[in-house]
């Protein structure tokens, strides 16, 4: 394991692992980096930018899959879930990378183990992120020729419930072939909401309605397909193709109830049915050149284009009458494009980097909307951003700076409404690393948040009875500023980090309730600020050297929300651990988490709090596993609105609890081609229209 106190950052931080590992093969671009002392020391490395963990030979031997590596490294803050296929830090979503191109979670699963060289992690992203929370980056350096084939199964004993993945590599002078493919299997999985809900009128008169679940099932399957192709010129050219093939098969909630009213009126029968399924091809191509002087450009291009639907269907109907109180569908049928092109330039010098880029992405959506006599409706978004970022180390202290700039503009072919705004991004961080076991970060950033399709859409869609939805056109994009305090420490045993956040967003976009004839819309407004301040702690444990670890987070957060006739506050605890024991090929590890609560507009809102227990046995190329998903406790996950007009709360239950086996195979022949780095990825992914739902 080792320690580097940086003298200087990495051109790139996927580029400068490039450079370390060329050594490993002599068909590798050449990658100019910075000069970096490096002496023994325990499990992270802490970066002025980021912290590098180096998987142990024990994490490596013990994983099948880039996740599983994942999970075993054990990095605070973030919450590794296999079962599930999901990642994330402090309950929000963490940006994937490999060698720095964007990549999923698919695609990390598909990684080998033995290929990983380290993980960078990243949780005050530059610009060129383009507002990333948090970046996870997997460092990959492959060998020279061959192949390898790896597979997993997980299927669950009692429910149809199961993920399957293969993903093979092949190796031919220069180039490197790959094919792969996984699904998910989610068929009828029993569930129901707890739901209670009061209207208030502008009069001053109310009503209650508290539904009784009768039943209900989820539906979430979904296939992928890939394929690639990538070409390296030692030392002057890269070259990759990809072209994916996403295919939701069935995304369907269908809820049945009883509601009950205050106002002392028959019981009713409802039925909620919301769900969505198409079909998504993609494709990218990736090109980058090294030029003299320790100069490099790099470009990329994407394009992603979806057909299918999304629907939903609310009837109401009084226990024993034939005739239905209401009868409320929507089907939406979109035929949507996205095009993105990315290019930047980098220049390193010995103890600096400087960065610059641009891209542009359009998006073209076309909805059909069935429940309104097939009327179409046509909206055009096209977002181009500019950013520059100056890197430079003086001494113990480190300074990065930038700024970027984004143009957004949509527009409804219908109606020729829209909107257009410019907007600038300033970012800076400054980094004291006083010795090798302690660094103090400050970092300052900001980011926009575009209007999306659903909230700018003017056609109106029935909720319920007397509930409606509609978009508003003049929406503006929303800012977003953050101010971040973080110690890391690393101490023998314990390493990790303790820290403070500030955010605001002053306009940020929020649903706004109004009555109008009797109706209770939903549109959408930009507010009056949203502002919280967070403690957070996040430790790493190695109780027993190479046997027993824990890692964790913590954290305490202070929210305030305004807009349009309200103030409302909210202070909650959240946070994940986990614990493994590693011995004689075994792993048997227990995770709990508890999803953070969110204040925004008048809803409070809250993912899935889970916990799993999951024994493993590796033997040679072989990995058998058996576990339980939610051993303990309730799945909950819901949100409760504090709106004077519609005060409800709702927790949406699933039969989670269940048992799975888990077989994993991996197989190498011959030497593999080294795989080829991005460095950046023009992001093309396609909107998608929202139907109406409770």
């Amino acid at each position: 394991m080792k320690y580097a106190f940086t003298s200087a950052i990495a051109a790139l931080y996927s580029l400068c692992s490039y450079a370390q590992d060329a050594a490993l093969s002599t068909d590798s671009l050449e990658a100019e980096t910075l000069n970096e002392i490096v002496i023994e020391a325990p499990k992270v490395i802490r970066k002025a930018d980021m912290d590098v963990y180096h998987p142990s030979k024990s994490a490596v031997e013990n994983s099948k899959n880039g996740i599983q590596l994942l999970n075993n490294l054990m990095i605070p803050t973030l919450s590794v879930s296999d079962a599930l296929g999901t990642v994330k830090a402090a309950g929000q979503s963490v940006q994937l990378r490999i060698n720095g191109r964007e990549a999923t979670v698919d695609q990390v699963k598909a990684l080998l183990p033995e290929t990983i060289r380290r993980v960078e992690w990243m949780d005050n992203p530059g610009l060129r992120y383009n507002g990333a929370n948090y970046v996870l980056n997997f460092i990959v350096a492959n060998p020279t020729l061959g192949g390898s084939l790896m597979t997993n199964a997980r299927q669950a004993l009692n429910q149809k419930f199961g993920m399957y993945m293969a993903d093979a590599k092949f190796n031919i002078g220069r180039s490197q072939w790959e094919i792969g493919v996984n699904g998910k299997l989610t068929k009828d999985i029993k569930s129901h909401r707890d739901y209670t809900e009061t209207f208030t009128w502008p009069d001053g008169h109310s009503l209650t309605r508290k539904e009784t679940p009768r039943g209900g099932n989820l539906d979430n399957s979904f296939g992928n397909a890939w394929t690639s192709y990538n070409y390296i010129k030692p030392d002057t050219t890269v070259f990759i193709a990809e072209f994916v093939l996403s295919r939701k098969f069935g995304d369907k909630m269908h809820y049945d109830g009883l509601m009950s009213l205050s106002d002392g009126t028959d019981d009713i029968n409802l039925t909620d049915i919301q769900g969505s399924d198409g079909t998504t091809p993609g494709l990218s191509l990736y090109w980058q050149q090294n030029l003299p002087r320790k100069q490099m450009l790099v470009a990329s291009f994407s394009s992603s284009f979806y057909n299918g639907r999304t629907y939903s269907d609310y009837l109401e109907q009084i226990e024993g009458r034939p005739t239905l109180l209401t009868d409320i569908h929507t089907n939406i049928h979109d035929r949507n494009q996205a095009y993105a092109l990315e290019v930047n330039y980098i220049k390193n010098w010995n103890t600096a980097r400087f960065t610059t880029g641009a891209s542009y992405v359009a998006n073209r959506n076309r909805s059909r909307y069935d429940n309104l006599n097939g009327e179409i409706f046509h909206q055009r978004q096209d977002k181009v951003y500019f950013f520059a970022e100056y890197f430079r180390r003086m001494g113990k202290f480190t300074a990065t700076a930038g700024v970027g700039a984004q143009y957004i503009d949509f527009l409804f072919r219908e109606s020729g409404r829209g909107n257009s705004s410019w907007n600038l991004r300033p970012q800076a961080t400054v980094t004291y690393a006083p010795n090798q076991r302690h660094n103090f970060r400050l970092n300052f950033t900001s980011w926009q948040s575009n209007p999306s399709l659903a909230e700018t859409n003017v056609v109106p869609q029935q909720l319920d009875g007397f509930q409606w939805r509609i978009g508003n056109p003049n929406l503006k994009t929303a800012n977003s500023y953050m101010l971040t305090l973080r110690y890391g420490f690393s101490l023998p045993r314990v390493n990790g980090q303790f820290g403070v956040r500030a955010f605001t967003s002053p306009n940020a976009i929020t649903p706004l309730m109004t009555w109008h004839d009797n109706r209770l819309i939903t549109s959408y407004e930009n507010s009056n600020g949203l502002k919280n301040l967070s403690f957070f702690l996040a430790p790493q444990i190695e109780i027993v050297p190479d046997w027993l670890m824990a890692s964790g987070y913590l954290q305490f957060r202070m929210e305030r929300m305004r807009g349009t006739g309200y103030t409302h506050t909210n202070n909650a605890w959240s946070g994940s651990a986990e614990l493994q024991l590693t011995h004689w090929g075994f792993v048997l590890s227990g995770q709990y988490g508890r999803a953070q609560r969110d204040l925004f507009g008048e809803t409070i809102s809250w993912g899935e709090t889970y916990s799993t227990i999951d024994l493993s046995y590796n033997y040679k190329n072989w990995q058998f596993g058996a576990g339980v998903f939610m051993p303990f406790g309730r799945y909950d996950q819901g949100s409760k609105s504090l709106s004077r007009w519609n005060r409800n709360e709702q927790h949406m239950r699933l039969d989670m609890r269940f048992p799975y086996i888990q077989i994993s195979y991996n197989l190498q022949w011959g030497r593999q081609k080294r795989g080829a780095h991005k460095l950046i990825d023009a992001d093309a992914k396609v909107d998608t229209s929202t139907a109406g739902g409770r």
